[in-house]
């Protein structure tokens, strides 16, 4: 099974907020996941996230590929650069 940690959309109409979460590659992209692991909202200036940093490094040690959107995240954040190293 091939994990991915990517954005959930939730939130309203035009009000857009995401879970960041690891999930099946194979699932939807807000159907079932395996686990939730912070936050993400682009609507406040600046756009604030709230991330497990042990959680995602778990999981980058497990083999879970980040999305794009999330890899710049988790450098922003700091966490990518942990995990890495």
């Amino acid at each position: 099974m091939a994990t991915k940690i990517r954005l959930a959309r939730a939130g309203a109409k035009k009000r857009p907020f995401y879970q960041v979460v690891v999930a099946d590659e194979r699932c939807r992209r807000d159907g079932r996941f395996i686990e939730n692991m912070g936050t993400y909202d682009p609507t406040k200036n600046p756009a604030v996230f709230k991330l497990n940093a042990e959680k995602i490094q778990e999981w980058l040690g497990k083999g879970a590929q980040p999305t794009d959107t999330v890899r710049q995240l988790l450098k922003k954040a700091g966490i990518l650069d942990k995990a890495v190293a």
